[in-house]
């Protein structure tokens, strides 16, 4: 079998890469159609394609909006862990209103900051090679999101991370973060420790996106109504 692909990689054409996967496919033993379904392997090819620009899609939608994260309490950035446990102690120092606006600001970063995913999302779908095709097809309920994980984290990360900087510049998000935490070490009983605003922002941004599209993942595959096209409800209806 090893021999077999390796010799049909060597000898496919330099076309596209959706052809290309298209026509590889189409040889791969255990993803031939079954008699009688009415699917290429072809058509199977695009309908998980198709999956995946609309999960990927759908869940930048959903992020990249006001209240994207700041309103879905899975995904919703808090505040750091040198500060999370100093909260209570913060608030009952009437510094309730600084936590908040500190919280919102981190939160606004990141839906700023989302919608540069789409583009990169995209080209990962392009790069797709034909191991990363056979994995996902096989995976399990995120496999395609473990692979966007893989293949796009060090890009999301140098996209996202400009646009956190000048979002939470734009809303003083660093300076609140700072005073508090001026506060914190101003008095004798609190101890609080420095982090890097911006890279904490820019990593709890990229967890919650690929928690969103996890999600989208599963419901495609296992939700009927969310394959909204008729692409998806042909393949994945099988």
């Amino acid at each position: 079998m090893r021999i077999a692909v390796a010799a049909a990689l060597v000898l496919l054409p330099a076309a596209p890469a959706s052809a290309q996967l298209d026509q590889f496919l189409r040889g791969l033993p255990g993803l031939s159609t079954p008699a009688g379904q009415g699917l290429t392997d072809g058509k199977i090819a695009s309908g998980l394609k198709e999956a995946l620009h609309v999960a990927t899609g759908k869940a930048v939608d959903l992020t990249g909006i006001v209240d994207g994260y700041f309103k879905n309490q899975a995904i919703k950035i808090l505040l750091p862990d040198q500060l999370r446990s100093l909260e209570p102690t913060l608030r009952t120092l009437g510094l309730g209103s600084q936590v908040d606006a500190f919280v919102l600001g981190m939160n606004r970063a990141a839906e700023r900051a989302a919608p540069a995913a789409r583009e990169i999302f995209g080209q990962a779908v392009t790069e797709m090679s034909f191991e990363d095709a056979r994995k996902i097809l096989g995976g399990g309920d995120t496999a395609a999101t473990d692979y966007f994980k893989v293949k796009t984290t060090d890009r999301l990360t140098g996209a996202f991370r400009p646009v956190v900087e000048r979002s939470l510049g734009e809303v003083g998000v660093v300076r609140q973060y700072k005073d508090l935490i001026g506060l914190a070490e101003a008095m004798p009983f609190l101890k609080a420790e420095s982090v890097d605003v911006d890279r904490y922002v820019t990593g709890k941004a990229l967890d919650g996106l690929f928690h969103v599209v996890g999600d989208e993942e599963r419901a495609i595959r296992a939700n009927p109504a969310a394959r909204v096209t008729d692409l998806l409800r042909e393949v994945f209806g099988r």
